[in-house]
């Protein structure tokens, strides 16, 4: 099933989109909200950033082809950044860089949604806490990250997590391609079975140190290809089976 959330004659709600029609739910899907009955064309509704996390825990280095392209030694265990919910928009909104003179890149990532609470979760365990996947743009300002020598300031930034359009749970996310493109020329194109650390071993690493809740993200890591942002900008980032967003950039 495809889920969403969305606005309608001023209101929030949240639905499942089947075949190109809404139909509306009682509550967050997540939580295992049911249909009301009421039932909407997709034209007709103003999509939304498909959840807001509690947290977005981030993966860097992650591809083989991106360890690979910087000659970075493949890691021992995976190095983790959260981002704040503050950070998220939907697709067709603004990001807006901090400062014109810093670099800014963009890395296009599939996002795992956690769907139940879980803490120090066994590797064979693990996918039954997932909900389903969404795309998400870890924008990330990396003069920030080089100046304070941590990640939190330069991926936290108001607009830096694009997420959306929707989430999915009928992806396999072992074996989905995931496109970048700037200015409609593509930049990153990879499979999802590049990743080095596995969502199961995610997870399982992530759990044993901070509980993950319903709604919360880990943005599992970018292939090679991320690059910079200019003013003016439109970034585009697709997954497969779940579709795309684009932003703009000022």
């Amino acid at each position: 099933m495809k889920y969403i959330r969305y606005e309608h004659n001023e209101e929030v709600r949240f639905g499942e989109l089947e075949k190109g029609v809404v139909y509306e739910l009682d509550g967050d899907y997540i939580s295992g909200a049911k249909r009301t009955g009421v039932g909407l064309p997709l034209n007709e509704v103003r999509l939304l950033a498909p959840c807001i996390p509690g947290k977005i825990v981030g993966v860097t280095a992650n591809y083989r082809s991106f360890l690979d392209a910087k000659k970075i030694p493949y890691p021992r265990i995976p190095k983790l950044f959260q981002k704040p919910k503050t950070s998220v928009i939907a697709s067709g909104e603004t990001i807006r860089l901090p400062d014109p003179a810093h670099v800014v890149n963009y890395e296009g990532e599939l996002a795992v949604v956690i769907g139940t609470r879980c803490t120090k979760v066994k590797l064979e365990d693990a996918m039954d806490y997932v909900f389903g996947y969404t795309c998400i743009n870890d924008v990330s300002d990396v003069t920030m990250c080089d100046e304070d020598q941590t990640l939190g300031r330069g991926k936290g930034c108001d607009t830096f997590s694009p997420i959306g359009p929707l989430v999915s749970d009928e992806i396999d996310p072992e074996n989905v391609m995931i496109e970048t493109r700037l200015n409609g020329k593509v930049v990153q194109h990879e499979n999802s079975s590049d990743i080095y650390f596995s969502i199961p071993e995610l997870i399982e690493f992530i759990s044993a140190y901070m509980t993950l809740e319903p709604g919360d993200i880990i943005a599992s890591g970018t292939p090679v290809g991320a690059a910079r942002l200019h003013p003016g900008d439109r970034i585009e980032v697709e997954v497969e089976g779940i579709g795309s967003i684009w932003n703009r950039v000022e």
